[in-house]
């Protein structure tokens, strides 16, 4: 059964709306760091506790199975509103930083009722030709995630309280959207309690355990990567003596991630999402390898090979996903896409972290080929024919 015309463009709307709060508050962390006198990397902190939340929703997601449980549109609503509140905790007067934390937490938490599920309400409708989808859909995360950059970038006051707002309002709308739109797919298979041993299940499928694997070696890079943007192009600026649009660039370095996510869930078609995946990840840990020599490019090849390579770090992640969604049982969908993802960005916890350690301790590009990592051991995961 074919999904009506508007089902698609509602998913990729809505999901775009409720995933700007990602970086919400990275967007306008000089305005929020400057609030505070701390003797630690404010940056590093503000990206984990969004990612630390993040896992512990998808592991609470994933654990009580409540995407395969009840109404994924009605859980992605509720956790869109959820969401966009504990965003506006940000702008609560004289905060902490234990409140600007634990807002960005909660923040986090929440966007695993949004992001996974999200790709669950699409595995519902679109049996065939769900690279695509997800590649449409990840698109809308990738654009959602650039999204605050842009609305700093053009703010129409210096109000860094502007885009906090804004990506609340819109969170709202995308979650109310989705429940009005978007009823439950023709391809849902109910499970109706909660079951022991889903996660080992899942993990014993060979197929689901090598495209897993490939998509933690990828995680290890992306977030680290987008994270470490505004800083790439601050350290380049410096060294070079010239100036920069940060939050202009920073858009559109990440935002050029919708078009592989798209060309690559079209080339899907064709070719299958294994290859997609695999020649993304192996090209993009080759940016990370060299990506000390970057820093020494003129500005117009440095600001084209960060374009470039932002593209390539993410147009694996709608194949990944892909993969794992085909390689699970249909009724275990939404658990299977929760916990990968949980295990994913609790992987990006580590290299956030490492990689914010190394930028305080060496002022120097090498830091960057740890990201290499990731893609190495994701692409001796996918080596082997599945």
């Amino acid at each position: 059964m074919k999904p009506k015309f508007y089902i698609l463009p509602v998913i990729i709307i809505s999901q775009f709306f409720c995933t700007s709060l990602w970086f919400a508050g990275n967007a306008v962390i000089d305005d929020l760091a400057s609030q505070f006198n701390v003797g630690f990397n404010i940056l590093g902190y503000l990206l984990s506790f969004v990612q630390f939340g993040f896992i512990t929703g998808t592991l609470t997601f994933a654990l009580s199975s409540l995407a395969d449980r009840f109404s994924p549109s009605r859980i992605f609503m509720i956790c869109a509103f959820l969401g966009g509140l504990s965003n506006l905790f940000l702008l609560i007067p004289d905060i902490t930083v234990f409140n600007l934390l634990t807002a960005r937490f909660g923040t986090g938490f929440f966007l695993a009722g949004i992001y996974p599920i999200g790709m669950k309400i699409a595995s519902d409708y679109y049996k065939d030709g769900l690279g695509k989808a997800l590649g449409y859909l990840v698109g809308a995360l990738v654009l959602g995630t650039a999204f605050p950059h842009l609305i700093n970038e053009f703010s129409w006051s210096s109000d860094y309280r502007a885009v906090i707002i804004s990506t609340s309002v819109l969170a709202f709308t995308g979650g109310l959207t989705m429940w009005l739109l978007v009823p439950d797919g023709p391809y849902r298979k109910l499970i109706s309690k909660f079951q022991l041993g889903i996660v080992t299940q899942l993990f014993n499928i060979s197929s689901f355990k090598k495209a897993a694997f490939g998509y933690f070696g990828h995680m290890w890079e992306l977030y680290a990567f987008w994270g470490f943007v505004p800083l790439m192009l601050k350290t380049y600026a410096n060294n070079q003596f010239i100036e920069l649009q940060i939050s202009f660039w920073s858009f559109i370095i990440i935002a050029g991630g919708v078009v592989s996510c798209i060309l690559g869930g079209l080339i899907s078609l064709k070719t299958g999402s294994k290859k997609i995946a695999y020649n993304s990840l192996l090209i993009s840990g080759l940016f990370c390898l060299i990506s000390p020599l970057l820093f020494q490019l003129p500005p117009e090849l440095f600001l084209a090979s960060l374009c470039i390579w932002g593209m390539l770090v993410i147009s694996d992640s709608p194949q990944f996903s892909t993969m794992v969604a085909a390689s699970a049982p249909p009724e275990l969908r939404g658990t299977a896409l929760t916990i990968v993802n949980c295990i994913g960005f609790a992987i990006t916890i580590i290299s956030i972290q490492l990689l914010s350690f190394l930028t305080e301790i060496f002022d120097n590009p090498l830091v960057y080929i740890i990201l290499c990592i990731g893609p190495i051991l994701g692409v001796y995961a996918l080596r082997s024919k599945f």
